[in-house]
């Protein structure tokens, strides 16, 4: 990991302040939006990336490709009478913030103005080209997209899934919710160790296919 080129670790720099400033102003506009006012009096209404970036996260998604942000506190009971909902689509506008950044980094790659198999030529410099710039912008983001869709605590896909489970698999994700951090721990950094690959294997196939569609 820490044998990266300087260029990777400027673009992922660039994806990441990017990339996870939206993400969370996205969640707390939602929630704004349905009357919580938590995420303002928390100063999140903004896109100050000091305000989003959590310290390990970050390195994590220099040195790693994938790595989180501070979350929002977002207070259930000020979203209305259906809150679940609320809660659903409050979580869902991180993720889908991910997806529209990548459809967005991708039109230029649609029109021909960007040709992504320069991304891929010689560094003449330690500053990272256009083209790869916009490679690991539509990668990494696609990557948080469907990595956050994991139904886990604290990811994202957690309070969508329980959104649309019917209550006896819902009262089992109850249960469940407490360890989501520890199962991400062995799911993510320990079974690699010994050989299986969980996000390759989950996110890999959905991943290269969203790329290949987004950039033809």
């Amino acid at each position: 990991m820490l044998g990266l080129e300087p260029a990777t670790l400027i673009a992922r720099a660039i994806t990441l302040i990017i990339a996870f400033t939206v993400h969370e102003l996205a969640h707390a506009l939602t929630a704004t939006w349905f009357g919580d006012e938590t995420p303002r009096l928390n100063g999140r209404l903004t896109l100050n990336p000091i305000a989003h970036l959590d310290p390990m996260g970050s390195l994590l998604l220099l040195f790693a490709g994938f790595g989180w942000a501070k979350p929002v506190p977002v207070n259930p009971y000020a979203l209305g009478r259906r809150s679940s909902a609320a809660m659903m689509w409050v979580s869902l506008a991180g993720p889908a913030s991910n997806l529209l950044m990548a459809i967005l980094a991708a039109i230029p790659v649609q029109l021909g103005l960007v040709n992504l198999a320069d991304a891929f030529a010689p560094q003449r410099s330690f500053l990272p080209t256009p083209a790869y710039v916009v490679f690991e912008f539509i990668y990494i983001n696609l990557l948080l997209m469907l990595f956050n869709l994991i139904p886990l605590a604290p990811l994202d896909g957690d309070k969508i899934a329980e959104y649309f489970l019917p209550p006896n698999l819902a009262r089992v994700f109850d249960n469940i919710r407490p360890y989501g951090p520890i199962i991400l721990i062995v799911l993510v950094l320990v079974l690699p160790m010994i050989g299986f690959d969980f996000l390759g294997i989950v996110i890999g196939r959905p991943l290269q296919a969203l790329f290949g569609l987004l950039v033809g």
